[in-house]
Parts: C-alpha cells; sequence; structure tokens
C-alpha cells in the first residue's frame, strides 16, 4: 500500500482521533511551540467520557485546559517541567510534579517505568516519501511517539520541516487530523538594566570559538546581543530561540571550530516566536534530535570550549543552587542545567556557569543567601558548581573551600545584604569578616 492510501484511510476528525483515549490512560503532549491544539481542544470534549487520565508533559506554550478544578476525576497533569499555564494547579494539588533530568525523561517511556499509551503531536505534511517532521519540537517527542500504544498527529501546514532525527513516516501514525493553525509563540521578556549588566559579565567568558548552551529568558537574551563581536561560535543546547537569528546570519555562529559535529547548531527544540520558526524552515545548520540525545553529558563533553549558561532562583554559601522552586512553591523544574553543567564541566576549556540576579522581590531579598529557603530543592549540588555571575561580578567556586566559597560568594552579592552575609559566616566560624566590614562601636 503506497503512504499516500494509508494517509487517507488514517484521516479523522478530532472528536473521532480523540476516541482513543479511554480512562486510566496516559497520555502524552509534544510541548513547547509545538503543543497540537486541536487535539488539546479535542480531548478536553472527552471529559465527560473518561476518568483518571494523567496527561504528562514539559512545559507547553499553549493554554492547559485539563487543570482546570472542573477537570478533577477526569484528567490529571504530570509534569516533567512545569509551566507557568499549570505552576498554580500544581502548587494547589491539582497537578503533580515529577523531578527529572530532561536527559532522563526519554528512559522513563522506554523503560516502561512511564510507559506511554496515547502521544499527540503537531507534525508537518509529509514529504514525497511519506515522512512528516517534528519541526520546531523533537525533545522528548520522537522517543514518546516511538513507545506509544497509539500516536495521533495533527499534520499541521504551519509547522516547518527541520533536519536531523526529526521525523516519523505516515505509517508509524495512527490517527490524522489535518489542521491549519500558527505554531504558539514565546512571548519575548523585557530586558532590564540588570539583565545587561549580568549579560556583561558573562560575555566577559565566552570566547572566540566557544560552543554555546543558553535557555530562555532575560539573561540569555541579553547575552546573546553582546556576542556579535566575537568569531566563529557554536550552539550545542536543549533549545535555542530568536536570539541566534542575528548571530548566525552575521557568520558568528557557524561552528566552524566546533571538534563535535562541526558547522551544525545541535538542539532539541526551538522556542520563540514565527522568525524564528521560519528560520528553521528547511534550514540546514539546525540539526534537532531528541533530549537525550543533545543533554548527554558525555556529547555535551565532546565539545571543546563548552560554555553552558544557566539560570537559578537561589544559592546559598556553599554553592547549593535552587532552580525549581521558591522555598515550598515549585516554579519549574530541574531542566538540563545538571546535564549542561556537568557537560560542560567535562569540557576541555568548559565554563560551567549559574547566572543570576543579585536579587529577588524588587531588591528586598538576596539570591545569595546563608541557607536555602526551607523546602527548597537542590538542583545543582555544591560539588558541581564552578562559575556563579550576578550584576556584580564572577565567583569560580571549583576546587575552594567554604571559607573561600562564602568569601567570594558575598563578594558578588547586593551591597545591602554583605554584612548580614558576614555575620552568618562569623557565626558558624565559616569566615571572618575584612577589616573593612568590621561593625563600627559605638
Amino acid at each position: 500500500m503506497s503512504w499516500e492510501i494509508e494517509y487517507k484511510k488514517k484521516l479523522r476528525t478530532p472528536d473521532e482521533a480523540l476516541r482513543c483515549v479511554q480512562s486510566g490512560m496516559r497520555v502524552y503532549i509534544q510541548p513547547g511551540c509545538a503543543e497540537p491544539e486541536t487535539l488539546v481542544d479535542a480531548l478536553i470534549q472527552r471529559a465527560p467520557y473518561v476518568e483518571d487520565v494523567e496527561i504528562v508533559h514539559m512545559m507547553t506554550m499553549g493554554r492547559a485546559p485539563y487543570v482546570a478544578p472542573e477537570m478533577a476525576g477526569h484528567f490529571r497533569h504530570n509534569a516533567v517541567f512545569i509551566g507557568a499555564n499549570v505552576r498554580e494547579a500544581v502548587n494547589d494539588g491539582r497537578a503533580d510534579y515529577t523531578p527529572i533530568h530532561l536527559s532522563e525523561i526519554e528512559e522513563l517511556f522506554e523503560s516502561g517505568a512511564m510507559p506511554i499509551d496515547v502521544a499527540l503531536v503537531d507534525v508537518s505534511p509529509p514529504d514525497a516519501h511519506g515522512f512528516c517532521s517534528f519541526g520546531v519540537g523533537v525533545d522528548t517527542t520522537l522517543t514518546a511517539a516511538n513507545c506509544a500504544r497509539y500516536v495521533v498527529a495533527q499534520v499541521n501546514d504551519q509547522m516547518p520541516r527541520t533536519y536531523g532525527d526529526s521525523f516519523i513516516h505516515v505509517s508509524k501514525i495512527d490517527a490524522i487530523v489535518e489542521s491549519s493553525r500558527p505554531l504558539c509563540e514565546l512571548e519575548k521578556p523585557d530586558i532590564s538594566e540588570m539583565h545587561i549588566a549580568i549579560a556583561r559579565n558573562v560575555a566577559g567568558l565566552i570566547e572566540d570559538g566557544s560552543v554555546l548552551q543558553t535557555g530562555i529568558g532575560g539573561i540569555p537574551d541579553a547575552v546573546l546581543p553582546l556576542l556579535m563581536d566575537r568569531k566563529d561560535l557554536g550552539v550545542h543546547s536543549e533549545l535555542v530561540s530568536d536570539g541566534v537569528i542575528p548571530l548566525v546570519n552575521a557568520g558568528v555562529v557557524n561552528g566552524a571550530r566546533k571538534n563535535f559535529k562541526p558547522r551544525k547548531i545541535i538542539l532539541g527544540f526551538a522556542l520563540g516566536s514565527k522568525k524564528l520558526f521560519d528560520f528553521v524552515d528547511n534550514n540546514p545548520i539546525f540539526e534537532f534530535h531528541p533530549t537525550a540525545y543533545t543533554n548527554d553529558p558525555a556529547l555535551i563533553g565532546r565539545n571543546d570550549n563548552m560554555v553552558a549558561i544557566n539560570s537559578a532562583l537561589q544559592i546559598d554559601l556553599t554553592g547549593q543552587v535552587c532552580s525549581d522552586s521558591i522555598g515550598t512553591f515549585f516554579y519549574s523544574g530541574i531542566g538540563g542545567q545538571v546535564d549542561f553543567l556537568r557537560g560542560a564541566a567535562r569540557s576541555k576549556g568548559g565554563k560551567p556557569i549559574i547566572a543570576l540576579s543579585s536579587t529577588a522581590k524588587g531588591g528586598t531579598v538576596s539570591r545569595i543567601s546563608p541557607m536555602l529557603a526551607p523546602g527548597a530543592g537542590v538542583v545543582t549540588s555544591r560539588g558541581l558548581i564552578r562559575y556563579v555571575v550576578t550584576e556584580y561580578g564572577v565567583a569560580y567556586l571549583h576546587g575552594k573551600s567554604i571559607r573561600q566559597r562564602a568569601q567570594a560568594l558575598i563578594e558578588i552579592s547586593h551591597p545591602k545584604f554583605r554584612e548580614e552575609l558576614y555575620d552568618y559566616c562569623e557565626h558558624t566560624k565559616w569566615l571572618q569578616r575584612p577589616e573593612k566590614f568590621q561593625p563600627v562601636s559605638r
């Protein structure tokens, strides 16, 4: 049977396609900007007919109506990375959070520890050979589709066609719903003067020929424009955003000095605007792979001069980093932070970086703290930490004692909190404050 005939036989309406979802099943939804919203809408229509359906995915950019209070008993979301659209539900107890390194999510599907019954995916129309592309989101989706008992594909003529390990054949899809709708877009963050100050300190660590991993947010978006005077940068990252476009167009990012996958931007997914989606469409410099590949520390470490730039919510004076929660309030996830810090630590000339503002809540709270807040989770351990960057400078902690770490971190903390940080260190006998910070006698 030719794939064209097979394709037509598998065409369904959204409601028909989602009848495969039955009570007690686990449903995977393609995350990021590739969320198949037509299928999600049809899934919600199944609510009156199903109970105890678990929905699992990383952060999605679209709506998440299945976490609404009225969906209790029908759907329950299990986040392997918490997005803004499910954060309230997780912290209200209507949804779950599974902390896990991004590099290890797919192994849950493959091993049967988290079997997938139905995978909902968004793909490009098939090519002449019957292959559809996962477009801007290969991430954990290719593996989920390979492991799922039933695959429902939203074939979207607005999904870019991307290269790499980015394809699924029509024969591997069980139901097809044709759709034409714009992809979800990531709102561009506001970049403050603080972001720029931090970015300047980060950019000072990036040399010609470096290979970059960056995330999303104000700090990464502020760093990239400061690199226009560099030469022969490469990218090996779990994701890229719009900020990479000017660097590629200017020839700054060309991968010419990459010793692993030279001349290619290695990524798992793209988070950004339609401008980015159009840029990756049929663009051979971008090579998409599953997250288990992009985030494998051993592969990351094969890049010489690997610079991994990650953010944090809080760091204590010993170097323990919390990135997924604010105290007991779950905020995001472990993500790929440890994957890339480990990889960059293995890299010849690598630089694992944690970049964060020195304060939070309008300058009323120091992010560099004597100890992590009660309930805060340690994402990056004190043994893995290397560079910490704030708007006040760079602290290098690897191989340093607790006394040396505390001193270095206090020096890049906000000046108005340095006295109380020194007070804590004197109380614990970690460190004696320098002469200039001695209390004034009365």
